[in-house]
């Protein structure tokens, strides 16, 4: 496989919008860790010599010719889970927020190159927007900003290839598996964080550890970084797990009987 790292953000690009959704909805009800891995050697007694721990794990990551592929991860604010489909062009990611205020907010978008669905469904409060149990179709004309929702860009949607490309130290224990430290102060790296917390862990997030996992067919299969606290946030696992790779269903586009055009209500919280 072919090294491929991407770019960081569109997974945070759409917590960023499902977080803006979720304070959207309140106005509308108103109105009605492991140890520390010791520093990394030189090299690692089952890898090649000629290739180093850093670039056999970037090595596994996601490139596009494993065919489609299941995908989930977690951070200190939302769980997604999904499948991408290089093929198509596609993926689809299911999000779930924590309650804010007793609101639960549970969306999925489907994205297949530029077209966009949509899925909402909120619970927890009387008075919350209700939309159907379907795919809703969007217009990105419609959308104050077009850019805030997904956009395919990548395969590796979970962020790990510019992570592990800001590896510090990486040792492979034994064969699949990893540790080492990650500087995600800044870059791509920093862009697969929430907005400010890259500034807030300060010197500490130049030496974040980790630890990740490559299957027998030498693909990833997980990436956790051992996240310390910072500000008001707590220390927690940054997950990124795939799996499936080349058995997973591919990405369609839905059926007239599972899709409607979105209705005004779906525009009016996406560009609030």
């Amino acid at each position: 496989m072919t090294q491929a790292t991407g770019t960081a953000g569109t997974i945070r690009r759409t917590v960023g919008t499902v977080a803006a959704v979720l304070a959207a909805t309140t106005l509308l009800a108103g109105c009605g860790a492991e140890g520390e891995p010791t520093a990394a050697p030189q090299s690692s007694p089952s890898a090649s010599p000629s290739v180093s721990p850093k670039d056999a794990l970037l090595a596994a990551v996601p490139d596009g010719t494993e065919g489609a592929f299941r995908f989930s991860g977690k951070d200190a604010s939302s769980t997604v889970d999904g499948r991408i489909d290089p093929a198509a062009n596609g993926f689809e990611i299911n999000m779930v927020m924590p309650p804010d205020d007793g609101v639960v907010v549970k969306m999925s978008f489907l994205v297949i190159k530029d077209q966009n669905w949509v899925k909402a469904k909120f619970s927890g409060r009387p008075g919350l927007p209700k939309f159907p149990d379907k795919w809703m179709k969007l217009d990105r004309t419609k959308l104050t900003d077009a850019a805030s929702i997904p956009t395919y860009d990548g395969v590796d949607q979970g962020n790990a290839g510019p992570l592990i490309q800001a590896a510090t130290e990486v040792q492979e224990k034994s064969p699949g598996q990893y540790v080492g430290f990650i500087d995600v102060s800044a870059g791509e790296a920093a862009k697969a964080l929430e907005d400010g917390e890259a500034a807030a862990l300060g010197e500490a997030g130049k030496k974040v550890p980790f630890t990740a996992v490559v299957g027998a067919d030498k693909h990833l299969a997980s990436l956790t970084l051992k996240m310390p606290a910072a500000g008001k946030t707590k220390a927690y696992d940054y997950v990124v797990k795939y799996a499936d790779y080349g058995s997973a269903p591919k990405i369609t586009a839905p059926t007239a009987a599972t899709a409607v055009k979105a209705p005004a209500m779906a525009y009016d919280l996406l560009n609030g």
